[in-house]
Order: C-alpha cells, then structure tokens, then sequence
C-alpha cells in the first residue's frame, strides 16, 4: 500500500495501486482486489474502487491513482476556500465582510447553495437558517474560546440573522447582505454539497465504489467489496454511548445509485457554564440551543445536500411532526432518537436495516 501525505488540511491519502486487468465481480467480491484510494484529513476521508473502462489495462495504475489523489485534493482545498465560515480568507468570508456596503461576486458553486440555503430558510416552520452566523460566532460551541452570551447580545443578535435580507442577484451571481454585522453559515450545508459534488466527479472517472466520509457525512456508491451481498453497513450512533457503539445497522444497496446518511444531534458539541449544559444547535428565533426531547436525527437520502437540509430544517420539531415531514419527501427516510432512547422510524426504514 502506497501512502501520501500532506501538511495542508491535515491530509492523509492511503492509496493501494489497482489491479486492473481485475473484473468488477473479484473487486465487489474480494476487498484486497482492485485499488484502494483513501483520502482522510480534518474528519474527511474517502475510499474510492478502481475504474472500470476498457482502455485501462494499458494505462499506468499508478500514474491514473496520482492523478485522481491530486484532483480530489485540489478539490477539498478549494471547497474549504470557497465554503469556510471561519475563514476570513474565505470566498464566504468576502461576502460576510462587505455586509451592509456592497454586493459581492461569487462562484456559481457558492451562489447555487447560497440559494438553496435561503430557499430553504424561507420555508414555512423552518430551523433552517443560513443567515444564523453571528449567533454561531458568538457562541462558538466547540471552539476553545465558547461562551454564553449575555441575553441582551442574544437579542441584538437575533435582529441580524433575518434571511430576507439576503440579496441574490441570478444574472451577476452577486449576493448582498442588507445589514452591517450580518454573516451567513453554510455550517449545516456545505459538507454535503461537497460531498455530492465530489462524488459526481468520481462518477464520472468511472469509479466501481465509493465511500466519502466528510466529518460524519457518508455517502456510499456501488457495491462495496467488504460484503457478498454488496450493501454497505451504516450503524446509527447510540447518543448514549461511547462512539461506534450502535443502536441500529443500516445495509445500503447502492449499486443503482448513491445513498447518504446525515446525522444531526445534541450528544457531542457541549458548552459547560455555571452547572448548566448548552449544546451546538441553535434555535435561530431565540438564539439559545434549541429545546427538544429529541437528541438524535438522521436522515437517508439519495443527495447528502438534502439530508443536511432535512435535519437541520425539522431538528427542534416535535417528533410527529418530524416523522410526517420525512414521509412527505420522494426518497427520504428517517431514524430519530429521543432522550429515554426510544427509537422511531419512518415507513421505509425496515428495508433498509440489516
């Protein structure tokens, strides 16, 4: 197994150099068949299986998986540049900094989930919120310098994270915040997004199977190699316990087409302050973290973009109306956890566990 490894973003590329005179059935049934390509570095990795095209066996494997390694860098360092809400440097950070003086430029990547992120805020009974950044900022749950701000900053805060107020321009692909002080998160969006874009990329190398594990997004593609039936295992967290101890096993057969799995919850991220336990997720009508009994969201889709949209929108609502939202969506499906441990499901989900 060849290795890689960079400074930048703290990267880490494991990478064992395809056989490629291999047919698909021995990769899909033998995991030390074919090539191994893993991409790990901040919470980010991904596990790529070799292409599968006619001119490959006179191609180098090794010049082919350099390449491929070098692309996919270039591309997370270019997503972290272009999505970074903590990055003043960042295409996002320009357009937070000219808030109430100007509209900005940006990549039709960033203005395409920029968009989106405001669509989706708008919507009727919403949790979602893009324009939430100066609360995260200053709460800073999960960073070293978190506090609990004083309520009246809360409520000075909260004037500065209405969504309407977000100006697009289609045509110039400019976006204009109408008040000073106002900063939009991509925080609940943007893994996702990367992770579709990313894996379209693959898709388009001709990759048999992927697994992209973005910080806790995943998303599998094809069958994998490590099961005869090919259906990827997924376990769903148990929020009461230590990590990869699991309540439920998902099996995901992704041969036809990619699955995501994005878990939102209250069980990791914690602020302790006089007694008091204040987790990550914010209500973005009050400012505080929001009061739920659930602890636990996941959702299954098809587009990892859409699981984020759906946990963040429906995290904080009660579980009933949680579960019908989830049914009302083609191609979603849902697991929620709550603070006894109970386990609920939308109607779907008993296909799709192990």
């Amino acid at each position: 197994m060849a290795q890689r490894q960079w400074s930048m973003m703290g990267t880490v590329i494991l990478l064992k150099l395809p056989d490629l005179a291999v047919s698909p059935l021995a990769v899909a049934d033998d995991p030390a068949a074919g090539s191994l390509l893993r991409i790990a570095g901040n919470g980010n990795e991904a596990a790529v299986g070799s292409r599968n095209t006619a001119a490959s066996d006179s191609e180098n494997p090794a010049a082919w998986s350099e390449i491929l390694l070098d692309q996919a860098e270039a591309f997370l360092q270019e997503a972290e540049h272009r999505f970074s809400a903590n990055d003043p440097q960042a295409e996002l950070g320009a357009v937070n900094q000219a808030a109430g003086q100007q509209p900005v430029a940006v990549h039709p990547q960033l203005f395409e989930l920029i968009s989106t992120g405001v669509r989706h805020s708008l919507a009727p009974d919403s949790n979602l919120n893009i324009a939430i950044g100066p609360l995260v900022q200053t709460w800073r749950i999960g960073f070293a310098d978190a506090r609990v701000p004083a309520e009246k900053e809360i409520r000075r805060l909260v004037q500065l994270t209405d969504p309407r107020k977000i100006q697009l321009d289609p045509a110039a692909h400019t976006v204009f915040l109408e008040e000073a002080g106002m900063r939009i998160d991509l925080g609940a969006l943007a893994k996702g997004y990367i992770a579709d874009v990313l894996l379209d990329w693959l898709q388009a190398q001709g990759v048999l199977w992927a697994l992209l594990n973005l910080g806790g997004n995943l998303v599998v593609y094809g069958p994998t190699p490590t099961q005869a039936d090919g259906r990827w295992r997924v376990g769903i967290q148990d929020p009461g316990k230590p990590r990869n101890e699991y309540l439920e096993v998902l099996a995901l057969a992704a041969a036809d087409g990619p699955f995501s799995v994005v878990t939102s919850g209250i069980y990791e991220r914690h602020l302790e302050q006089d007694g008091r336990s204040y987790h990550h997720i914010l209500d973005p009508r009050t400012g505080y973290p929001q009061e739920t009994d659930v602890v636990s969201l996941t959702v299954i889709s098809r587009r990892s973009v859409d699981g984020e949209i759906w946990t963040t929108r429906l995290f904080g609502q009660p579980q009933d109306t949680v579960l019908a939202a989830l049914e009302a969506q083609p191609e979603l499906e849902g697991i929620l956890v709550d603070r006894t441990g109970a386990i609920r499901h939308t109607s779907g989900i008993a296909a799709l566990l192990a």
